[in-house]
């Protein structure tokens, strides 16, 4: 009888173990990833819209910042257009401009106007032959995280980075902007970040994935699922989430075996995220469940909704390495190497405020003046009286 009780008390200090192992036990993909050719003066770079509407006025604004990077912009044929009051035309619309910006030879970049939500609706259209057959550089982030996992999983990298909207209000300067410029001409950074007090010390390289929460999360398992790759690295941030539905978020990824096949893991921004839980962030949170996996852990990364957005290369191969004095990232891919302070790019953001309103300003009323002089260029004249 002793020996029974024993024997029940082994299996259930086991069971939680195994109950997890048999949860986790997913299948992982290999993710090896091509990286698309830099850009080169006078390469085209397309505008779509996969997600919300945007003005187009922050599109125009946009365009005439990149024609000054000495790219030229072209606009999806669909770019303008509303549905049901806050999409960027139907999912077939906002399909097809995709599909033209990936197919069409002479577009090297393509460029994403602002997120929101609806690139999901994509998923089971766009082939993700597309994209493998034709590896050009996605840019955007938060609603565009989808676009970025279906890259990976169809082996190309991408650039977690700014967007039109987002480009036009800064007026195209910062390193937020700068930096994503120089990345499509060839300079790759490798950014050292300040020492934080919740940091976990360690070496970690990687095939780097993930973006906004709320948004890879609902496509775990299918092709859209990066974060089934072998050996990730996994990039968090999130914006406008209370803590419980983050905590829900993350035990979702726990339950899905993510940070089993985890090596680091990068939290970036939680902007306006309500701490309705008794915990002094959300990463805090979100490290308290991260103890058990004993990996390195990057936090407060710049990179996600707030007004610094340093651009990441995603799908790419990258090495973390977090120590008490500080981290550094790098990126395991072609081109040249530059150092970033990630606590510099937080410090310019005051020093930049004035003159990204002097530099809006300006853009705008070259916009005003060049729609304004091509009226009246088109305007019909009157005949001899």
């Amino acid at each position: 009888m002793r020996n029974s009780i024993k024997a029940c008390l082994v299996a259930l200090a086991i069971l939680p173990s195994c109950t997890r192992e048999a949860m986790n036990n997913k299948p992982s993909v290999t993710l090896n990833c091509v990286q698309p050719p830099f850009l080169r003066e006078g390469d085209k770079i397309a505008l779509v819209s996969p997600s919300y509407h945007t003005p187009m006025e922050n599109v125009d604004t946009a365009s005439m910042i990149l024609r000054e990077w000495g790219f030229e912009p072209v606009t999806g044929p669909n770019v303008g257009k509303e549905y049901l009051g806050k999409y960027a035309g139907t999912p077939r619309e906002r399909l097809s401009d995709l599909e033209w910006a990936l197919r069409d030879p002479d577009i090297k970049a393509i460029l994403c106007n602002r997120g929101g939500y609806g690139t999901i609706q994509l998923t089971t259209l766009l082939p993700m032959k597309d994209i493998s057959d034709h590896p050009k550089w996605i840019i955007g982030f938060s609603d565009i995280t989808t676009l970025s996992g279906m890259a990976a999983r169809a082996g190309v990298m991408s650039i977690h980075g700014t967007m039109c909207s987002l480009m036009a209000r800064s007026g195209g300067v910062g390193l937020t902007n700068t930096l994503l410029r120089d990345i499509l001409s060839g300079t790759i950074p490798q950014y050292e970040a300040p020492a934080h007090p919740l940091n976990r010390p360690g070496r970690a390289t990687g095939t780097l994935v993930g973006g906004n929460l709320c948004t890879f999360t609902p496509v775990l398992g299918t092709e859209a699922d990066a974060t089934l790759g072998e050996d990730i690295i996994l990039f968090i941030e999130e914006v406008e989430e209370d803590m419980s539905h983050i905590d829900r978020l993350i035990n979702t990824l726990l339950l899905n075996g993510v940070f089993d096949r985890c090596r680091g893991v990068i939290l970036g921004e939680f902007t306006d995220c309500k701490a309705n839980l008794d915990f002094g962030s959300v990463e805090e949170m979100i490290c308290s469940y991260l103890q058990d996996f004993h990996i390195p852990v990057l936090c407060g990364f710049p990179a996600g909704h707030d007004d610094v957005n340093l651009p990441l290369l995603m799908g790419a191969p990258a090495t973390l390495e977090v120590s008490d004095t500080g981290a550094i990232l790098s990126f395991g891919v072609e081109g040249r190497t530059e150092v970033i302070s990630t606590e510099a790019a937080l410090s310019e953001l005051q020093d930049d405020g004035e003159k990204n309103e002097d530099k809006q300003r300006m853009l705008v009323r070259i916009f005003n003046f060049m729609r304004h002089y091509d009226g009246v260029k088109n305007r019909p004249q009157r005949g001899n009286r």
